[in-house]
């Protein structure tokens, strides 16, 4: 693969290759698999992370021979963050690339943009971003987390360990919306408050992001939830304790501010701050040292996230799948999606069969000094997905009486 690291990383962020954008020709010799993510732009950052973790796992499968003989042979674009520009991409992959199976996109707003597209070419779009819920396609595959596999735990720590008033921030756009929304009700069910929510611009400048902080100061909330991303969620978390607001004190919660940006923004201006995310690279398991390993040997010092990680297990998971039915139809992929499974970095990932998103372990996790996370509390088992959110219920975490 040939090209270049998204100028949304620092200057030292190792550089994977991608291939230009030219029309390809089918080979018998090959798996022809799409990659659509932005490696430059608003969500550079999120995207180079989903990038690498693909890029990995197709070498490690490719390393191993390929799949029944065959090498997968990715055709890979930048979306540039754009959402006509994923569904471009999208099309042109599907109707002159000769690909039925795309890896891709890392926001709703840029999936549901190539939804049509792929739902007319009867194709398979792997989407690993945590996400809303809300969604169902026979044509996609969703192995990030949905709300109750993370708003809902989050939640249930935040009332029980930090306090009941709730600032919500976030971008605007669908995902930070709908999350917002979701945790109004689950925060306001629970006997919380929310004392002010705010949404700003996806590249929200400096001005409205130092009024966010000055409001911020004069609501005193007990913690943030923001859903804010890219460049203006780190510049965000950077005001946050140059104007003197103290994360002990007062957090920023997020489910999406992990270790790769956490590296970014710098270590020493996060401690404190709280994800609910399914995977953190501190995890202690034999998958994830493996995983590890090979991403060090790899990409160096860039810290693996949840990111990286779900996009490298996807792909593997769809490696599995392949060596059942041997072909790209989408059909036969998806049955066979029903009874493989993939030994993944956080735990033994599945597919619900049900509603084609994965069974997945929740956690909560602390920032610390270097920037990596302590969990302080993890689910007894792994949770199926509901993307429709039928029951707010804290369950287990709730009822336990300290879940921590």
């Amino acid at each position: 693969m040939t090209g270049q690291a998204s100028s949304d990383h620092p200057s030292e962020q190792p550089r994977a290759e991608t291939r230009d954008e030219h029309p390809r020709t089918g080979s018998d010799d090959s798996w022809r698999i799409g990659v659509l993510y932005s490696r430059t732009g608003i969500t550079g950052a999120t995207g180079s992370e989903h990038f690498f973790g693909t890029v990995l796992a197709i070498e490690e499968i490719n390393a191993a021979g390929g799949i029944d003989g065959r090498l997968l042979d990715p055709v890979v674009y930048d979306a540039k963050s754009d959402a006509d520009e994923y569904r471009r991409l999208a099309t042109r992959m599907l109707q002159e690339d000769d690909v039925s199976v795309i890896f891709g996109c890392s926001t709703s707003s840029s999936r549901k943009a190539v939804l049509p597209v792929i739902e007319r070419n009867n194709a398979l779009l792997w989407y690993c971003s945590i996400y809303e819920g809300f969604e169902y396609s026979p044509n996609v595959i969703y192995t990030g987390a949905v709300p109750n596999q993370n708003s809902i735990q989050l939640a249930a720590w935040l009332l029980r360990h930090v306090g009941r008033r709730f600032f919500l921030v976030g971008a605007d756009y669908i995902y930070p919306r709908e999350s917002n929304r979701i945790m109004r009700d689950i925060v306001e069910d629970h006997g919380g408050e929310i004392v002010e929510e705010l949404y700003l611009p996806s590249d929200a400048d400096p001005a409205a992001l130092e009024q966010l902080v000055r409001d911020i100061h004069a609501v005193k909330p007990d913690v943030v939830f923001s859903t804010l991303i890219g460049r203006a969620a780190r510049a965000f978390y950077t005001l946050y304790r140059d104007s003197g607001l103290d994360p002990a004190r007062m957090p920023i919660a997020s489910l999406t501010m992990t270790e790769g940006e956490i590296g970014m923004i710098g270590a020493g201006l996060c401690v404190g701050h709280i994800v609910s995310a399914t995977y953190l690279n501190t995890l202690d398991n034999d998958s994830n040292r493996r995983f590890l390993t090979a991403w060090r040997a790899r990409f160096g010092e860039q810290p693996a996230s949840m990111w990286s990680e779900m996009a490298y297990n996807q792909v593997h998971l769809f490696a599995e799948a392949l060596k059942r039915t041997r072909s790209l139809d989408t059909a036969k992929l998806v049955d066979a999606l029903h009874d493989v499974e993939f030994d993944s970095p956080e735990g033994l990932l599945k597919i619900d069969p049900g509603n084609h998103h994965a069974i997945l372990t929740p956690r909560v996790a602390v920032c610390r000094p270097d920037g990596a996370f302590d969990v302080v509390w993890e689910s007894r088992g792994v949770v199926k997905p509901d993307p429709y959110l039928t029951a707010y219920g804290f369950g287990e975490f709730w009822l336990d009486g300290d879940p921590a």
